[in-house]
């Protein structure tokens, strides 16, 4: 099959090459999908698992990209809940070869159901953006309605199902970017915008939670904002500062099956709007890791 694979560390993207590599094997409790599109975080070429196995041990090359979405072509040993033939999307697994390519091989746990109506393309944008939204929101940041969320990057990938799902919730966001990003964060529901580069962060004023996508100096000014027994929720790296009276938390977003099928019922319900740019075939997808925005290889046509 052909795939995406990752050889040298220190060559960041431009050491990603289009190759031709073995069928995946399926062990106990395994689906291998036949990858329509899939999707990847442009830092993961720095995640200790893109280069070794939960041992430690190499494992290059190895295939990046851990958003999927595509077709059932085979069942491992055990495996329950799936069909040969089916539609599904999710997560593939942190220390092994991932969906920038041709075949996957995934646990199904990590997997829901993909209805028909939802093309593949979107359905790769969402698994760990959307998972990582609703987790720092909720399961972490234990959102109610009539509080207040500052999103950072209002209109990214994470931001902007963020924006969405806090509103739903009914609280009240704020959210920051740059100026080219204010028409879509109001489009997709804050209340307030603030240019990162022209407004000043702390007229914001105080927020029962942050969640903050960029980190930094932008993450360390956050942490004064954070009301008493609110939460600064940090995605990049655990976060350098605190708030003084409240919680701050870093965390690795969980695969969870039933919340990827409850996010794929908001699609289908008008209640959710996934942004995707641009959509690329296989061959690009190095040349894809330098690019902005939410960029979808596509693999395989139809499904």
């Amino acid at each position: 099959m052909q795939a995406i694979t990752a050889r040298d560390r220190a060559a960041g993207p431009a050491g990603l090459s289009l190759t031709e590599e073995p069928y995946p094997h399926a062990a106990e409790n395994d689906v291998i999908v036949r990858v329509h599109a899939a999707g990847f975080t442009r830092g993961e070429l720095d995640w200790p698992g893109t280069w070794s196995d939960r041992a430690g041990r190499d494992r290059t090359p190895s295939v990046p990209g851990h958003e999927v979405s595509g077709t059932v072509a085979e069942l491992g040993y055990g495996t329950t809940g799936l069909t040969v033939g089916q539609r599904v999307f999710g997560l593939t697994d942190w220390t092994r070869n991932g969906s920038l390519a041709e075949y996957v091989a995934v646990e199904a746990r990590n997997l829901a159901p993909l209805p028909a109506d939802i093309d593949h393309t979107v359905a790769a944008a969402l698994p760990i953006s959307g998972l990582t939204a609703w987790q720092a929101l909720f399961d972490h940041g234990r959102l109610a309605a009539g509080q207040t969320v500052l999103v950072h990057g209002a209109a990214g990938g994470v931001g902007s199902l963020a924006v969405q799902l806090a509103r739903e919730a009914g609280a009240r966001v704020i959210g920051t970017g740059r100026a080219e990003s204010r028409d879509t964060a109001l489009g997709l529901g804050v209340d307030v915008f603030l240019d990162l580069e022209a407004d000043r962060l702390e007229d914001a004023g105080q927020v029962d939670l942050v969640i903050d996508v960029i980190g930094g100096d932008i993450g360390d000014r956050s942490a004064a904002l954070v009301r008493p027994g609110g939460t600064l929720i940090a995605l990049p790296s655990p976060p350098a500062v605190h708030p003084p009276e409240g919680r701050a938390i870093f965390f690795v977003v969980e695969p969870d099956r039933a919340r990827l099928a409850d996010l794929a019922g908001r699609l289908r319900e008008g209640r959710l709007r996934v942004l995707v740019g641009a959509v690329r075939p296989l061959a690009e997808a190095p040349a894809a890791f330098a690019s902005r925005g939410k960029t979808i290889i596509r693999v395989t046509e139809g499904g």
